[in-house]
């Protein structure tokens, strides 16, 4: 398949090659938080804090789900008086036990991982919060044992409602002490997320449209996405993830200071920089730097040194530094341009953004 970008600008062509209407649904960012916030608001919750603040909150789930959990950890911040793990497998660690809070997500209510896990919680006392589809096995899991369920309105790509699934999660941090976050913070996401949607949507062109410039700068390179921060590293694995499933793309994800132990290397192997007298252009390496206001300060020096070796060695580099100032605020801005541009980067390339026929045919031939 060729990278076409004048497919970007043409209306006729976005939506033949969206059929399902995967940019709509990333429009639904906002939607999701204010739905979600209500939901999570009109859910007794109480339960959760009646014997006291747990040992630990382990979030279980898979995919978009389990990024909530990721997300949980990094908006809590360091600051949490008790440590919040994502679990992302059938099994609870060996360690959890009465004392500790599982949530257990997934949009479907149908995750065979998260179902598991969830029975064990329930089989060792755990304290319960499910989150998915009404009327689902998850629901029976909570309903048997008497613990809270958000319900989270289903329909379309588990991968589509990350903010509908993180922002219950938030609400129950809120309730536990873990975190400042009134009704205020969740519609100042809710307006950065529509603020972005406005600047991302179809009929802007490319020049001004960033989740297009974004595509158009993705493609045909090696994408390499660093985080300046656990925040922002987050933004950058939820960027490798949507570029994989959505654009069928592959990136690599890293932290700064980790990456430079390591993938910093290849800045000096076959991808770095492009031949310009070769015959046909091949993909090369492109560093695409995702920056949070909360840097370490050495950190910042290491970014700051990473840039400058990259562009030194003729790598390009393209910086998005997050806006505003609750965690969830800025961790919602690099994350919904993500979403964006690997939407477009599959329509550049005449890919439909909605199926994941090898992840589809996986499940079918591991339930028979």
């Amino acid at each position: 398949m060729n990278w076409e970008p004048d497919r970007l600008d043409d209306q006729k062509q976005l939506t033949e090659g969206d059929p399902a209407g995967m940019l709509r649904a990333v429009a639904t960012s906002a939607a999701q938080v204010r739905t979600s916030h209500r939901a999570a608001r009109e859910t007794d919750l109480s339960a959760l804090a009646r014997d006291g603040r747990p040992r630990a909150v382990v979030v279980v789930g898979m995919g978009g789900s389990g990024l909530a959990g990721d997300i949980l950890n990094v908006v809590c911040g360091p600051g949490a008086p008790l440590q919040i793990v994502t679990v992302r497998s059938y099994r609870l660690p060996g360690w959890v036990g009465a004392t500790d809070l599982v949530i257990a997500v997934s949009y479907s209510g149908r995750t065979e991982e998260t179902l598991a896990a969830a029975t064990e919680a329930v089989r060792r006392g755990c304290r319960l919060l499910a989150l998915g589809a009404l009327d689902s096995p998850l629901h029976a899991i909570a309903r048997q044992a008497g613990a809270p369920f958000v319900p989270v309105e289903g329909g379309g790509q588990p991968r589509t409602a990350v903010w509908a699934l993180t922002t219950p999660l938030v609400v129950a941090a809120a309730e536990l002490g873990l975190i400042e976050a009134g009704e205020e913070v969740f519609e100042g996401v809710a307006k950065r997320l529509e603020d972005i949607a406005h600047r991302c949507r179809p009929a802007s062109e490319s020049f001004i449209n960033p989740g297009k410039s974004l595509a158009m700068e993705i493609a045909e390179t090696v994408p390499m996405i660093w985080g300046s921060s656990p925040l922002a590293a987050i933004a950058a694995y939820r960027w490798s993830c949507q570029l994989n499933e959505n654009g069928k793309y592959p990136a690599v994800w890293g932290e700064i200071p980790e990456v430079n132990h390591n993938q910093m290397a290849v800045f000096d192997g076959p991808l770095a920089g492009r031949d310009i007298f070769a015959d046909e252009s091949g993909r090369s390496l492109r560093l695409f730097v995702l920056r949070d206001v909360e840097e370490h300060p050495r950190v910042a020096k290491r970014r700051e040194t990473s840039v400058r070796l990259a562009q030194d060695r003729d790598v390009p580099v393209t910086q998005i530094l997050a806006e505003g100032t609750h965690p969830l605020e800025r961790l919602a801005t690099l994350i919904e341009l993500g979403d964006y541009a690997s939407t477009y980067l599959a329509l550049g390339y005449g890919i439909d953004p909605n199926p994941v026929s090898a992840i589809t045919e996986l499940r079918a031939r591991i339930s028979q």
